[in-house]
């Protein structure tokens, strides 16, 4: 049985941080808005769906941190090396979200070619921007 990925949920600190924050990046990166209200936001791109949930005050003490189980980071392709960086010139520069890793940059050790930058949200989830050049164009 073939299977592709249908949507990810990531629950947020403070929705009212942390979804802003998203509307903009996936609007950057041309998701569409498939639902935005009450603390939960949900974002397409025609093949997958990624869903945000503010996490109630109760539950968001321990925090996130990706070197526990669970999500480590979400990584967005492009299909080319020169909209990475774009991305980082006209979204991280004006938002002000520093980049890790001294990126943008090539990460050999992934891939032939692979180029990428790495930031974080609001809640310190790590977040990719990359072209993988032997897979292509982004259909």
């Amino acid at each position: 049985m073939k299977a592709t990925l249908y949507h990810v949920q990531v629950n947020v600190g403070d929705a009212a941080v942390s979804l802003p924050f998203y509307r903009a990046l996936l609007g950057h990166l041309e998701y569409r808005v498939v639902h935005d209200a009450g603390g939960v936001a949900g974002f397409s791109d025609g093949r997958s769906d990624l869903w945000l949930i503010g996490t109630e005050p109760p539950h968001r003490a321990a925090g996130f941190h990706r070197k526990r189980v669970g999500l480590n980071h979400l990584a967005f392709r492009v299909g080319r090396r020169e909209e990475v960086d774009r991305f980082a010139e006209e979204f991280l520069r004006p938002h002000g979200i520093p980049a890790l890793y001294e990126s943008p940059r090539e990460f050999p050790e992934y891939a032939p070619g692979y180029y990428a930058v790495f930031f974080e949200d609001p809640d310190r989830v790590k977040l990719e921007v990359a072209h993988v050049p032997h897979l292509g164009q982004v259909p």
